[in-house]
């Protein structure tokens, strides 16, 4: 097996914190690095339909480009309903409904260690904001009546 890249962690956080802003359904992540000779993580997620499923292509390129992430490869063929996104250390799959049950990754890779999304975006966001702590909230203000000069 190879030896795990700590930066592939870091992108799996940026491919899950855009997946989930864009309303990606059922995102799972599995280390297969056990498993794998070629990769260290799976990234799963489903869309709602084919438009959704080339935005969420979009998006996760664009992450990836803007933090220069090499992309080995891609496969995104027209109305397939999966997308194959390859970046080396993290493969992203994303999916329409019916395709991602007739294929069945997470049976395929049942051995390999899923990784919640919520702690996974938890941690990054608690990363992003340290030792903020959340406002004190405000009494509301009663509302102002509008007085209207009548002529």
């Amino acid at each position: 097996m190879k030896p795990k890249n700590p930066a592939a962690l870091e992108v799996v956080k940026l491919v899950c914190r855009v997946l989930d802003d864009k309303k990606a359904s059922a995102i799972n992540i599995l280390d297969v690095g056990q498993q794998s000779s070629i990769t260290d993580y799976l990234v799963l997620a489903t869309a709602t339909s084919e438009p959704h499923l080339r935005a969420l292509r979009i998006e996760v390129e664009k992450v990836l480009d803007a933090q220069r992430v090499h992309l080995v490869g891609m496969e995104a063929a027209q109305e397939s309903g999966w997308v194959v996104i390859d970046a080396f250390d993290v493969m992203i799959h994303l999916f329409l409904p019916e395709v991602r049950d007739r294929y069945g990754l997470e049976r395929l890779w049942r051995d390999a260690t899923e990784l919640t999304v919520a702690k996974i975006l938890q941690v990054s966001a608690e990363k992003r904001r340290p030792n903020r702590r959340p406002a004190p909230a405000r009494p509301k203000k009663p509302a102002k009546k509008s007085a209207k000069k009548r002529r």
